[in-house]
Order: structure tokens, then sequence, then C-alpha cells
């Protein structure tokens, strides 16, 4: 397949599939291993004919990539034995590397200056998002490269975005160099001065000004306390040891009975030399300097004169690299079981993203069909570090037991509430309750009137 350079969107598409293994393979796919360590080999594919399309994918087995791996493709007017590396790849876009917690994918293309033929490497930006899940969740992972003829270029992970940038603006170095460089042979001259500003030369140190003052001296408010016995020191020798029967004092030296506190310092302030506490001098003043003044002879930084760049050049359009039709592999890492297939060059981004969606997108849906459940994946962790059942356990007592302190009625709870709500009468109830007792108050005074008549 040759390349060519339109309106056409130019995408490499790196499938690279990560997960914990596939299931049984087609023995029709081109899968390549990598079961050796610390081993670096170069394998590469011829386009196939006449689609012209090689389609490209990897898995790690053991979910981490130790050391790197580098995906390159051909230029046209290679050696047609390419299995032989000759060094003359065009586009690097895929890079990973992973040393130590540091996850890199670069995107490294080779410009060719249009004056001398030299080849310089172009390194694209870092990728924003953060690298680590990629290579450590044992999951299908697409990487894609996109290159537009407006000399823009974007790298994504699994249909997103994650780089992108321009050819002439986002990549180092640039692709051309500046039209004026330093003259090399250019010299500051000896009287030039840059110091902006200087000691001011008629200043003169105060007659009072000492400079031998120290910075601390003896807080003179501070006497020694009564009864600090000086004489005294504060550690004596522990009369209770004695010297072990295997010691040699030849081999071991002068036995000398470990250092215990004195006795006699526990009831007294202290023992020892006594030293007043250090206060700040507050007549330092410390080394005298003369004030700073502004440079009447200040010139500013000096640089060198410019001149045009003998080597200049313009490319505005670095995206017409040369055309390649293969793709490489060359590989160096401490991991074992890394597997590589599918890999699709295209002038379109729509077959690359019919690719994926046929290829890539299948098997992560597969992968997510057979992961195991939540429980499961909880359960094989616990299995692992059993302290984690305590933290499960504990997850799922706390709530409810929260649950029962805070909604469940106490019994008093209970009586308080139904006192509360059923103890108290209707307004009704409370006027019936008192005509009955008007009633009955009128009969008895009734009753006590007839009587009286009565006697």
């Amino acid at each position: 397949m040759k390349l060519r350079y339109g309106k056409r969107w130019t995408c490499l598409l790196l499938l690279c599939l990560a997960t914990v293994i596939f299931a049984q393979e087609d023995e029709e796919e081109a899968l390549v291993e990598d079961s050796s360590e610390a081993e670096e080999e170069m394998i590469t594919y011829k386009t196939p004919v006449p689609t012209g399309d090689v389609y490209f994918a990897e898995t790690f087995d053991k979910g981490t990539l130790d050391g790197w791996q580098l995906s390159k493709t051909m230029k046209e007017d290679a050696e047609d034995d390419i299995a032989k590396y000759d060094g003359k790849w065009e586009v690097e876009p895929l890079k990973e590397n992973k040393c130590g917690e540091d996850y890199k994918l670069h995107f490294i293309f080779r410009h060719k200056n249009p004056k001398n033929g030299d080849i310089e490497e172009k390194h694209a930006k870092r990728p924003d998002v953060d690298l680590k899940k990629f290579y450590t969740d044992r999951k299908t992972h697409l990487f894609t490269l996109v290159l537009s003829p407006d000399n823009s270029y974007e790298v994504f992970i699994d249909q997103s975005s994650v780089s992108k940038g321009s050819l002439l603006s986002d990549v180092v170095p640039p692709v051309n160099p500046p039209k004026e460089i330093d003259d090399p042979n250019d010299e500051k001259p000896e009287d030039w001065d840059e110091r902006a500003r200087i000691p001011d030369p008629e200043a003169a140190k105060p007659d009072d000004w000492d400079e031998e003052a120290p910075a601390k001296i003896p807080d003179p408010e501070v006497f020694k306390p009564e009864g600090w016995l000086d004489d005294e020191p504060e550690l004596v020798p522990d009369p209770k040891a004695k010297k072990p029967e295997d010691w040699d004092e030849e081999m071991d030296g002068e036995w000398e009975a470990p250092q215990v506190p004195n006795p006699v310092c526990e009831t007294a302030p202290g023992c020892g030399e006594w030293k007043p506490p250090m206060i700040n001098n507050p007549v330092y003043k410390g080394k005298w300097k003369a004030p700073l003044i502004d440079n009447p002879n200040y010139q500013g930084i000096w640089t060198p004169r410019k001149i045009p760049n003998p080597d200049y050049f313009e490319d505005l359009h670095p995206f017409r690299m040369t055309t390649f039709n293969a793709v490489g592999l060359e590989l160096w890492s401490m991991t074992s079981d890394i597997y590589f297939d599918n890999f699709v060059i295209t002038e379109d981004k729509e077959v690359a993203d019919r690719w994926a969606s046929d290829g890539w997108g299948l098997k992560r849906l597969v992968a997510s069909a057979n992961e195991p459940g939540v429980f499961t994946q909880l359960t094989m962790a616990a299995e692992e570090r059993p302290w984690l059942w305590v933290i499960y356990i504990l997850t799922v007592a706390l709530p409810v037991g929260l649950l029962v302190l805070f909604c469940w009625p106490r019994k008093s709870d209970y009586d308080y509430a139904h006192k509360k709500v059923d103890s108290p009468c209707s307004q009704e109830d409370e006027d019936a309750d008192e005509e009955d007792e008007g009633v009955v108050e009128q009969e008895a005074e009734a009753e006590k009137a007839h009587d009286i008549g009565a006697g």
C-alpha cells in the first residue's frame, strides 16, 4: 500500500489488546508472542496483497509491561528484505514505556532536512492523561494515531483523545529551525557591566556599629535557682551493675558500669554546671554592608548579536513524509507472554473506525462478558488478603446497625408516643364531660335541698 497525500485523512491505527489472555485464537490470526524475558528482536510484516492492510494487536498476559516496545512504519524505498532492520523507518507512532511507576506513550516521527538530507527525530508532547490503567488493568486497549494534511496529529486510546497538536509547533525539536541564530564568534566586551545594582560607594559604616557583638547573649535577668548542685553530675555509674564473668579486658577493653540518673539530683533543682538561657542580643547588627543603589553604568544582560541561520529552511508541510508500506516491531521487555495482532494503516479514518469496531470492539465485549462480577472480584480479593473480610463485615454491619439504632422504636418511646397521641380527647368529648359533671352537681344540690325541706 502506498500512502497518498490529498484531502483524505491519514490514520495509523494501533489496536493494542491488554487482557489477561485471549480465548482460543484462530489459527489464521497472525499471532506473535514474545515469551522470552530480557530478549530483543525485530519482527516485520510485508503489506498483504491485494488489500494492503496489516492488522495488529497485543496482549500483556501478566497485566504489566516492564521495559518498552516500539512499533514503526517503514518507508517505501527501503530494501526488499524488510526483516532486516536497516534504520530506514519514517514514523514511530507507538512507543510504550514503563520504567518503575512512570508510564509513557510516545509519538515520534523522522523529518528529513531538505537542505542537507539529514534525518532528525521529532518528539510530540506527552499525553495529558494518566496511562497507568492501560498498562495494569489487563484489559483490551486500542491505540490510534491520526495524521492529517493540515499538519495536525491526534493520539487516541480506546477511541478517546489523549494528545493532539501540530507537527509544526508541538514537537521537539521544532521542524523548522530559527531564521537567526547567535553569532558564535561574537564575544562580550571586557568593560560590559551587567550589574543592575551596586553598593553605594559614598556610604560609610557608622562609628557605633559593632561587628564583633554576638547574635546571642546569656539572659541577664535569669539567676541560678537555690539548691542547685554544681558539684553533682547528672549521671553516675550504676552501683548495682557488675562486670560480666566472660568480660575479656584484652578483647573488650576496660569495663565501665552503665550510667544512670544521679539519685541526689531527684530532690534538687538540678545538677552540674548551671548556665543561663541564651537570648537575642538587642545590640547585635552583624557585618556592615553598604546599601545598594542603581548602577549608573548598567548596560543590561549581554547577548551575542544575531546572524542569519546558514542552515535555515522552511518546511510548511511536514505531513508529507516519505511514503511507507510496511510495519515493524522492535521489542525489549522484562515481561513474558506478550501477544500482538491486528494492525492497520489506512488513508480513511472511517476505515480505521470500522476495523476498530469489528476487531477491538468485539473482543472488548467478549472480555467484558467474561469478566467476573463485583461479588466474585471481592471474594477473590479477600482470598488473597484475608483481612479484607473484616472490612467487608464492618461495611455491611455498620449501616445495618445504624438503621436499627435510629429507625427501630424503643418501648419507652412507643409508650410515650401512645400516651401523647391517644390520651388527649377531642374538644367535643371535653364539652360533653363538662356537661355531665354539671348535671351531677345539680342533682346533688337538689337532693340536698329536698332533704333539708323534709327535715
